[in-house]
């Protein structure tokens, strides 16, 4: 079913010469059908189609994006779309690239309530949901491996990367703290080796 969409989804986005914004739907739209587990598990489909199929975004730029969606209230899939879509084509595109993530959901959820009850207790769909949860890991792992590559570039990016990781695994302080902690120890950094030189 879901190559079926898939299939269905390139030939209409190939065939009709489709205008950039609703392009732009329909790729995001793509990643919400298709990608379980929420924000994060959306990154390697990110960077899939936004940064290696299409080039709408660099790697640094969709890195930076998760980062600050993190701090910003609501959804980071949603709040991701939104920025990249912005990026890439302005208020529109932001508002393209949203709707586009969240419309299959929205479809989902109303179809599962409205024809199943207790959709989550089905057996079937239980062990469907452990090893889409594993799948998930793989994908996550494989992309923060990509993503090391190009945030880690120094001492100073290791020692930041090692600390966020060592307070992430043992306290509950919010991400977004985190982040813009980090963001501030960079500009710090940046400026004392300004004075250094």
């Amino acid at each position: 079913m879901l190559e079926w969409v898939i299939n269905a989804q390139k030939q209409l986005i190939g065939g009709l010469r489709m205008r950039p914004l609703v392009k732009m739907f329909l790729i995001y739209a793509r990643i919400g059908v298709l990608t379980f587990g929420g924000g994060y598990s959306m990154l390697p489909m990110f960077q899939r189609e936004l940064v290696e199929k299409n080039g709408w975004l660099t790697q640094e730029e969709l890195t930076d994006y998760y980062s600050v969606s993190q701090c910003i209230p609501g959804i980071i899939a949603v709040n991701t779309s939104a920025l990249a879509g912005y990026r890439h084509k302005g208020r529109a595109g932001g508002i393209a690239a949203a709707l586009g993530v969240i419309t299959p959901s929205i479809l989902i959820i109303l179809v599962i309530a409205a024809f199943i009850s207790n959709f989550s207790e089905i057996p079937a769909v239980k062990n469907a949901f452990a090893g889409i949860r594993v799948c998930v890991c793989v994908l996550i792992i494989n992309t923060v491996i990509k993503l090391w590559k190009n945030a880690v570039t120094g001492k100073i990016t290791l020692a930041i990367f090692l600390a966020v990781f060592c307070v992430t695994i043992f306290t509950s302080i919010p991400a977004a703290l985190l982040v813009v902690s980090a963001g501030l120890v960079g500009i710090a950094s940046g400026l004392w080796s300004k004075k250094a030189s």
